[in-house]
C-alpha cells in the first residue's frame, strides 16, 4: 500500500542546504568555462572525501529539530515529519552525502539524486510541502508553480542559539504568508494610502501567499502533537513591518485560515534582527534582501522569491512596506 503522507509535513532539502558543500561548489564554479572539467573536478572532489563527514549547512538545525518531533509519536499513524534530500549529484558522487546523514544520526530515509538535472519536477512525486535549496533557479521554478520554496542564505557568522525543546519558525507577512496585493499598494501609492487601505479592509482576509499552504500544514502538525496549543513543540512567529492600523487585518487573516500564531511582532519599520535574535528561530523566511542581509548574521535565514509574473518585479525600484 502506498505511503499516505497527506497528514505528514514533508520538507525537501538540497544537499547544499543541509550540509556545507561550499568547497565542492566553489571548485565546480571555478571551472565552468569548461563544463566537462567542472563536472570531473567536482566528482573527484566528492569521491575523495566521501568518507569524511560533511559539516552542517544552514538548513541543518531546522531538519534536526523537525525530525526530533517524530520521537513524540507513540502510535502507528503516519509520521509527523518526513525529510527528503534532493540533490543534483549523481548517485555515485552523492554517496558521501548519504554517509553524512548517517554520521549525524538524521532519520532521513528518502532521497533523490538527479545527476545534474533539476530536482523540481520530482517534488510532487515526493509530496513535498516545502523545498529548501541554495539554487535560486530551482526556488523560482517552485514559486512560479504555486509551491513553497526558499533560497537559503549562508549560515550565521556566529553560533546561532536554538531552542532544543521546540521547532521555531519565523515568517515575514506580505508576499510570504500573505499575497503581494497590499505591498503593491504601498509601493505604488505610499504609506498613508496603504494604512487607509488595510484599515478599511481589516475584516477581509488577505489573499494566500506562497507560504499559506505550508503554514496551514504546520498548524495541522501542531494539532497532532501532544500538549496544549499554547505550549506546542512547534512555535510560529509573524515578524512584519506592518503596524497600526494595518496589523488587525493580518491577525484576522490567520484566524480565518484556522492558524494559531504563537507570537506576532508589528515593527513599523524597526529593524527585525534583534526580535529574531530573541525569538531564536531555526529559520526565518522573508522576501527582501534588505532584511535578510542583516538577519542571516544571527539566525538561519531564507529568501522567498517573488513570482516571475508578480507586479512587485515591475516596481522593484520603489520603496517597500518594510522600508517605512
Amino acid at each position: 500500500m502506498p505511503l499516505d503522507l497527506s497528514d505528514t509535513l514533508v520538507v525537501g532539502i538540497s544537499a547544499t542546504a543541509l550540509f556545507d558543500l561550499s568547497d565542492a561548489d566553489a571548485l565546480f564554479r571555478a571551472a565552468l568555462d569548461d563544463p566537462d572539467t567542472a563536472i570531473a573536478s567536482y566528482r573527484d572532489h566528492m569521491l575523495a572525501r566521501e568518507n569524511t563527514p560533511l559539516e552542517p549547512g544552514t538548513g541543518f538545525p531546522l531538519v534536526k529539530a523537525l525530525l526530533n518531533l517524530n520521537s513524540s509519536q507513540t502510535n502507528g499513524a503516519s509520521p509527523l515529519v518526513e525529510i527528503v534530500v534532493m540533490s543534483r549529484n549523481s548517485p555515485d558522487s552523492g554517496l558521501g552525502i548519504l554517509h553524512s546523514i548517517r554520521h549525524h544520526n538524521l532519520a532521513i530515509t528518502r532521497s533523490a539524486f538527479t545527476g545534474g538535472e533539476s530536482v523540481v519536477p520530482y517534488l510532487r512525486a515526493f509530496d513535498v510541502d516545502l523545498f529548501l535549496t541554495t539554487e535560486a533557479s530551482d526556488a523560482q521554478a517552485v514559486i512560479d508553480g504555486d509551491g513553497a520554496a526558499a533560497v537559503l542564505s549562508s549560515p550565521p557568522s556566529g553560533a546561532a542559539r536554538h531552542r532544543h525543546d521546540q521547532v521555531r519558525i519565523a515568517f515575514d507577512g506580505d508576499a510570504v504568508l500573505f499575497g503581494d496585493d497590499s505591498e503593491i499598494v504601498f509601493k505604488t501609492q505610499g504609506l498613508e494610502r496603504f494604512h487607509a487601505h488595510e484599515d478599511a479592509a481589516k475584516d477581509e482576509p488577505l489573499n494566500y501567499g506562497p507560504y499559506a499552504a505550508f503554514l496551514k500544514k504546520l498548524a495541522r502538525l501542531q494539532e497532532r502533537l501532544p500538549g496544549r496549543m499554547e505550549w506546542s513543540p512547534v512555535r510560529v512567529a509573524l515578524v512584519t513591518a506592518r503596524n497600526s492600523p494595518a496589523e488587525i487585518r493580518a491577525i484576522k487573516t490567520l484566524r480565518s485560515w484556522g492558524v494559531y500564531a504563537d507570537e506576532a511582532f508589528f515593527l513599523g519599520g524597526v529593524e527585525k534582527t534583534q526580535v529574531l535574535e530573541a525569538f531564536q528561530p531555526h529559520i526565518f523566511f522573508d522576501d527582501q534582501h534588505v532584511h535578510l542581509d542583516k538577519a542571516k548574521t544571527v539566525v538561519p535565514s531564507a529568501l522567498v522569491p517573488h513570482r516571475s509574473d508578480s507586479p512587485l518585479r515591475a516596481v522593484d525600484g520603489l520603496r517597500t512596506v518594510d522600508d517605512q
